[in-house]
């Protein structure tokens, strides 16, 4: 377990990084802003102690000039910081592109940036990352991926000018490589890409805005599949919701059909809650789980990890909605009731207790982690 110091914390990538330390009990990170950089004298200050130093900050769009400017302007602030530091962190992992030395502005800038930080003289670990999507992913800036969810949640379709092959990562996997964290269920720190072009991206994710447009699960059948879902449904959230559901009755009773999978089965479980008892109180980094109250009245309440608004559905078995848990949201269930509350839960794959992608964390929590900036 690091003590680490992040540039660039409170954005896309940041923001992911964040969240992972969160779910794996690390320390919270230290973070160098940008007016922190901007002083050698605080800089030192703040990296007294850190073992190791992530470079995530950057420049991505704007006039080329400044992009390149600002991308070798942060390398050399930090290094400036490094030599007023007594006890310097041993180590940087600078979060760098596959751009790097490519000709373009950006992409020399990159690789600049990256010889000054070797220069530094400690441990420099140069990380070429690929095309990261996600969830939170801010449209028309991160990715392709944040665009098409964006334009599809809002009713559009999304238009392609320029069709050719990307590699797509998931950020929660560049973020694992980064921070060095041990293979598991819900990263992977080899970064598992996605090769698909532009216009098969387009197409396929306007399948799953199709599909889950009344609640039924697109199919699921790989890991970007499950990733590219939940970026989409980060984007619905939390305006689609709850989504109601068709009752169907006759003299024998009532029929509410509660998840319809395309491809894939998962896992199904009903609980009764006793009034004014609580369930969940976690979140989820990959796992999909879906809550319909059948039975009673319930409040479901959720919050962003690293937010502090905490939004509430209150729902009743008498009417029956679902609502799915976001990725990356701390949630929880309180029968607000007198009677006995009954629930369905759905999952998107089989409980594995030693790989349960389940981070305790109260909801009404206040948080200490910066809200990404592609909200």
């Amino acid at each position: 377990m690091l003590r680490l110091a992040v540039t660039g914390a409170g954005g896309f990538l940041g923001w992911h990084v964040r969240v992972l330390l969160r779910a794996m009990g690390w320390p919270e990170p230290i973070v160098l802003s940008r007016a922190d950089l901007a002083d050698p004298r605080v800089v030192a200050a703040k990296l007294a102690g850190v073992d190791r130093v992530l470079h995530l900050a950057g420049v991505n769009r704007g006039e080329p000039a400044d992009v390149a400017a600002g991308n070798v302007q942060l390398a050399v602030q930090l290094a400036d910081g490094f030599k007023h530091c007594a006890t310097p962190p041993a180590g940087i992992v600078y979060a760098n592109s596959v751009q790097a030395g490519n000709g373009t502005p950006y992409g020399d800038a990159k690789a600049e940036a990256a010889r000054l930080l070797a220069d530094i003289g400690v441990d420099l670990d140069d990380v070429l990352l690929p095309n990261l999507y996600g969830e939170h992913g801010r449209p028309y800036y991160n990715s392709a991926v944040a665009t098409f969810c964006r334009v599809l949640a809002e009713g559009g379709r999304p238009e392609v000018h320029a069709d050719r092959e990307l590699n797509l990562v998931h950020v929660t996997d560049a973020a694992a490589r980064l921070v060095g964290a041990p293979v598991d269920g819900s990263w992977d720190p080899a970064m598992p890409a996605l090769r698909i072009g532009v216009r098969a991206l387009a197409d396929r994710l306007t399948e799953v805005a199709a599909t889950y447009r009344t609640g039924e699960i697109p199919p699921l059948v790989d890991r970007h599949g499950v990733r590219l879902f939940n970026t989409y449904r980060s984007h619905c959230f939390p305006g689609h919701y709850p989504i109601p559901l068709p009752r169907r009755a006759d003299t024998r009773g009532e029929l509410v059909e509660t998840v319809k999978a395309h491809g894939g089965a998962g896992q199904t479980f009903c609980s009764t809650t006793r009034p004014g008892i609580t369930r969940g109180e976690h979140f989820h980094l990959a796992k999909v789980e879906r809550f319909v109250v059948l039975r009673g009245s319930a409040e479901i309440s959720l919050r962003r990890v690293g937010d502090a608004e905490v939004l509430r559905f209150p729902v009743r078995g008498d009417e029956p909605v679902l609502v799915d848990m976001p990725t990356m949201w701390v949630h929880k269930l309180v029968n607000t009731g007198t009677d006995e509350l009954v629930t369905m839960f759905w999952t998107n794959e089989l409980f594995d207790p030693d790989r349960p992608d389940t981070w305790p964390e109260p909801v009404e929590e206040v948080p200490q982690v910066p809200v990404a900036v592609g909200t």
